[in-house]
């Protein structure tokens, strides 16, 4: 995993992102998520793809720790906060839900062990198959809405 902030895109540490990284962060700079309708939108056709969403963040016990294995996940916020859960893959994990292939996803009971940071406006998170994440968490436990662009890039592209 690695976090950063959308305001530093263009810097040279971004260039050390492979290729399709830093193609998915130039279509985050260059988006006015704000006013777009939630939804997806095709970027490199099915290897990479937007997923604009608005939600109410949730309290963390609430939230559900995930991995993926076909795509790494970028979750960008545009407006409101959210409490990001994390932890490496360990054998301690233990699943709450097995892998679905067709939803790219495997749920866990809880992270093992958890660290944790508050994503804020132009904020993101790549996450890869081996980082553990749980989103959509409250920040402080209070609730609040977001505004959220999740960009999915295939594996095959890194």
């Amino acid at each position: 995993m690695f976090i950063g902030n959308i305001d530093s895109s263009g810097s040279t540490t971004h260039g050390a992102y492979p290729e399709a990284i830093q193609r998915a962060l130039e279509y985050l700079c260059a988006n006015d998520f704000k006013n777009m309708k939630d939804g997806t939108y095709p970027m490199e056709g099915e290897k990479m793809f937007a997923k604009v969403q608005r939600y109410e963040t949730r309290l963390l016990e609430s939230c559900r720790p995930e991995t993926h294995q076909k795509y790494v996940d970028i979750q960008y916020v545009v407006e409101g906060e959210e409490y990001l859960g994390w932890c490496p893959f360990s054998p301690d994990l233990r699943l709450a839900a097995p892998y679905d292939d067709k939803l790219d996803v495997a749920f866990y009971e809880e992270l093992i062990p958890e660290s944790n940071l508050v994503l804020l406006p132009g904020s993101f998170a790549v996450l890869y198959p081996e980082d553990v994440h749980r989103p959509c968490g409250a920040v402080d436990n209070e609730p609040s809405p977001v505004t959220k662009v999740v960009v999915k890039v295939s594996v095959d592209l890194l």
